[in-house]
């Protein structure tokens, strides 16, 4: 499959997740956007074995949470001179916002000569006054070397939580493959040529349904904040949702943790359509990635685990006890960097065309070891929330988009309104609180 034939992969999609139970083990974790000071960049963030990747740039700090996030992957190869205005919708508020700008799965550096920051008006239109330059070790430009990633510096003055922000950004000689995000579900436009700096919408004509090249936000939000990471494949991605309406079921997420009275309210949406736990097909496996787009991400107290359909529905003769030695080497990982594991089961299929009955006795199998085996710090029943109670492997009909696999936008809503808020704050639950 050619990653760059987006309608090809998303015939290969799939997803789900889930949440609720016991814990164990903590962690720690504007309108007006003014220009940032310089920091000296420094190589950061240790590597994986199974997917080597370096951040540079000031490292964060002890108080910066990652605000909106999208999984790397690999994109068409990229062209010079062109810009990207990249539309995102933040979860939590803050100051001194940073970016991060992914070459992950580049062949050759990237330089990015021009790269700003802004609040959107409508379309490419930027809200007069608000964008400003950002800023890489106090230099207007940075190149990204191949397999990295780079962090800008802070941005001085607040940026408001479920606020669209635009990133704007040049390259004057990319080539070779780029990094993005296939499924964005979100209208950003292209410019020929560098206009990065202009608030008007006249150069930027050209629209697209991907990010490109930048694959996180942070900043600094009251003391106490963090974040939690959704990790899962093309339900947490969105595909079937609403474009343009932030209507995934991590966005819903987002939208009761900011008025629910604790300390988690940073998200991040690391869906990949069509991702396996165990197996590249749909970017790299959930294993692989699990460094680069999970425990990179800065204030991170929670990942939620919402993976396994994609690697039961291949056919390809893995087995219950498989997925649960993958399950047990995430926990096992993101305990080891002391932080709260939630899983969700795997919700039911039954009428898409991969389904059949040896899928389902393995799906089984895995849920019950999900619900009862009490490895995960909290558990959520997302096919308990799906599924139909005239026939429990299939989605119930009011859920389903149609395809028999990906909810829509009620069946969305429906898995974010059930997961216990509580579960994603493990500090407090450790207490006690």
């Amino acid at each position: 499959m050619s990653p760059g034939n987006l309608d090809e992969r998303l015939r290969h999609l799939e997803g789900h997740r889930p949440v609720n139970a016991r814990f164990a083990r903590a962690g720690r974790l504007g309108a007006l956007l003014l220009l940032a000071g310089a920091v000296q960049a420094t190589p950061v963030h240790a590597t994986d074995e199974q997917a080597p990747f370096t951040v540079v740039g000031a490292p964060a700090d002890r108080r910066e949470v990652v605000t909106w996030g999208a999984s790397a992957e690999r994109m068409n190869d990229a062209v010079a001179d062109r810009g990207y205005r990249l539309v995102v919708h933040t979860s939590t508020t803050g100051s001194d916002l940073r970016i991060r700008l992914s070459n992950a799965f580049g062949d050759r550096p990237v330089t990015f000569d021009s790269v700003y920051a802004g609040l959107r008006q409508q379309g490419a239109r930027l809200v007069p006054g608000s964008n400003h330059r950002l800023t890489f070790g106090g230099a207007r430009s940075v190149s990204v070397p191949a397999g990295a990633a780079a962090l800008s510096d802070p941005l001085p003055g607040r940026l408001p939580a479920a606020t669209d922000l635009v990133v704007s950004i040049h390259s004057p000689d990319a080539a070779g493959p780029a990094t993005g995000h296939w499924l964005a579900l979100q209208t950003s436009y292209r410019s020929e040529g560098d206009h990065t700096a202009e608030a008007g919408a006249a150069h930027w004509t050209q629209t697209t349904g991907s990010w490109f090249y930048l694959d996180a936000v942070s900043v600094r939000p009251p003391a106490g904040t963090a974040a939690v990471v959704a990790l899962g494949d093309s339900i947490t991605d969105g595909r079937q949702s609403t474009t343009d309406l932030d209507r995934r079921w991590p966005d819903y997420l987002a939208r009761r943790l900011r008025s629910f009275a604790g300390h988690v309210e940073g998200v991040a949406d690391e869906g990949i359509s069509g991702n396996q736990v165990l197996a590249d097909g749909g970017g790299q496996s959930a294993l692989k990635r699990l460094q680069r787009d999970v425990l990179s991400q800065p204030g991170v107290r929670t990942v939620f685990l919402f993976e396994g359909v994609n690697d039961i529905k291949a056919r390809t003769g893995v087995t219950a006890q498989d997925l649960i030695a993958g399950y047990r080497e995430i926990v096992e990982r993101v305990h080891a960097a002391g932080k709260c594991v939630v899983a969700a089961t795997v919700a039911p299929y039954k009428g898409w065309p991969e389904w059949d009955p040896a899928g389902e006795k393995v799906r089984g199998e895995v849920n019950r070891f999900i619900r009862s085996s009490g490895e995960f710090d909290a558990v959520t029943d997302f096919d308990h929330v799906l599924r139909s109670p005239s026939d429990p492997e299939r989605v119930r009909p009011v859920f389903d988009s149609g395809d028999h696999l990906h909810p829509d936008d009620k069946g969305m809503r429906a898995l974010a309104d059930a997961v216990d808020l509580r579960s994603l704050d493990c500090s407090a639950r450790h207490s006690g609180g």
